[in-house]
């Protein structure tokens, strides 16, 4: 087919703040005529950035769904769009916000207003791997061939995911931010309670309703930086760090050996360009600019590359960029009464870690926790292409191997979805519904390439139950 043109939106809501992305994207067929079609991105240009917005609240706990609504309609007027026009598009949720009483309220008010689109609350660890992807750290990992780890700097937490010539080593999140302290008329409004125990262990006096002292936030937000140097092993690892973790999470696996960093967020600003402030410390009523400042001046980030991505506080979701529809029929295998499913994140494990079932098994208990939004695994789609495996006692490991590192699904209450490239599907569903006595609904389905960070639609069956419509959304970004 030609190249056809259409147009996405990526709406991201945050901890502090919330914007909006439109995006034109030029797609071609790159399959045969006689082939399955293979829809690709040739190019992408943003051609709205939104004003960027602090997220609206009724209450700490609180989104305020009509105000956030009413930014999206009013930016897509300033933008002379309207949900017609667009062909693909991204609600992407994030930080505290995805963790606020009605964040799958508000998904549902934008999905339903703006269009048919992805919509996804992330939680941290998935939050550090968009952010990553939106700064281009994966693609600068990868083609420089060496370890690269990207700091998401927002306003409540330092998102952190670190790759290895491009392949994803870790995530990990800290409650470092920006806006854990809060500055109005040059009195302190609000402090967070690990920021507020930070200060009094180290003899800084800081209070609630007080003078906000330039010096004293300044000590603070060095010692913060030197937090963050020491979740990197930058520095040993001390209790210090240890307190910081959000939800209690784990730190990135040891050794790291990092050759460069690179920063994105609102604080990241503040890094990378000094004068960002204007000579106003307290630009956006916080201590971002001080953090920023204190994180360019630690001796431990000075010794590792700076890398500065094409865009820090925007480095964000551009859309669901690619809407390929696929079918996959004949040696499919799937539960009656499961489908259709929609929006279905999917978890890749990539050629190199197909090659023995350990390395099955490592990518997919590294992956796992990228889909706890909210510490309980979410309905995922495990994909890989299975081109080595064609014998009786291929699929059988294969399903063996599935089944040990799939636990959390198979106990979970949502269907085990595999998607595979090679065709497949038949045999190996049948070998799971043997091995897990047919007491899990198992989908498996082939001839579908899909990456992390895509999702999938499967259809209802048709033609006599034969063949499964599929489309992948992909995610793009704007790195």
């Amino acid at each position: 087919m030609p190249s056809e043109i259409i147009n996405s939106v990526g709406i991201d809501i945050g901890t502090s703040t919330t914007q909006l992305i439109f995006s034109r994207l030029v797609v071609e067929n790159r399959a045969s005529s006689y082939s399955v079609p293979r829809v690709e991105i040739i190019d992408k240009k943003v051609v709205y950035w939104s004003d960027i917005y602090f997220t609206p609240l009724l209450s700490p706990e609180v989104l305020d769904v009509n105000e956030i609504k009413k930014i999206v309609q009013d930016e897509y007027r300033k933008a002379n769009m309207t949900p017609s026009m667009l062909q693909s598009g991204a609600v992407i949720i994030t930080g505290e916000a995805a963790r606020k009483e009605n964040a799958n309220e508000v998904l549902r008010s934008l999905s339903d207003s703006a269009g048919d689109f992805v919509v996804a609350t992330a939680g941290p660890a998935l939050e550090s791997v968009l952010s990553a992807r939106g700064a281009g750290t994966d693609t600068m990992s990868r083609n420089r061939g060496d370890v690269v780890v990207n700091l998401d700097l927002g306003g409540g937490t330092a998102n952190i995911a670190a790759y290895n010539k491009g392949t994803l080593l870790g995530v990990t999140c800290l409650d470092i931010g920006g806006r854990l302290i809060k500055v109005e008329n040059g009195r302190i409004t609000y402090i967070y309670h690990k920021i507020k125990k930070l200060a009094d262990d180290n003899n800084i006096r800081i209070e609630v309703g007080s003078t906000a002292d330039v010096s004293a936030l300044r000590k603070l937000t060095t010692i913060m930086a030197a937090i963050l140097a020491e979740s990197l092993s930058l520095t040993p690892r001390t209790a210090l760090s240890a307190n910081f973790y959000t939800n209690d999470g784990k730190p990135l696996p040891q050794p790291l050996n990092i050759d460069a960093v690179t920063f994105s967020g609102g604080v990241a600003d503040f890094i990378y360009h000094p004068d960002a402030a204007n000579g106003n410390i307290f630009k956006y009523n916080d201590i971002g600019a001080l953090l920023g400042e204190a994180i360019r001046e630690n001796a431990c980030f000075k010794q590792v590359e700076r890398l500065e991505p094409a865009e820090t506080i925007r480095a964000t979701v551009v859309g669901a960029g690619v809407h390929t529809t696929e079918i996959s029929g004949s040696t499919i295998s799937f539960a009656e009464g499961y489908l259709p499913i929609k929006n279905v994140p999917v978890l890749n494990i990539t050629e190199e870690d197909e090659t023995t079932p350990e390395r099955i098994l490592a990518s997919m208990k590294a992956q796992m926790p990228l889909f706890k939004p909210e510490g309980q695994l979410e309905q995922i789609a495990i994909s890989f292409g299975g081109w080595s495996k064609n014998s009786f006692e291929d699929v059988q490991i294969l399903a063996d191997t599935i089944i040990k590192g799939s636990q959390e699904v198979i106990q979970s209450k949502y269907p085990l979805i595999l998607v595979l490239e090679n065709d497949i599907a038949k045999a190996l569903g049948h070998a799971l519904n043997v091995k897990l006595n047919r007491s899990k609904p198992v989908i498996c389905v082939d001839g579908i390439k899909t990456l992390s960070g895509d999702y999938i639609d499967i259809g209802e069956p048709v033609l006599g139950g034969r063949v499964l419509p599929v489309v992948i959304k992909t995610l793009v970004f704007n790195s």
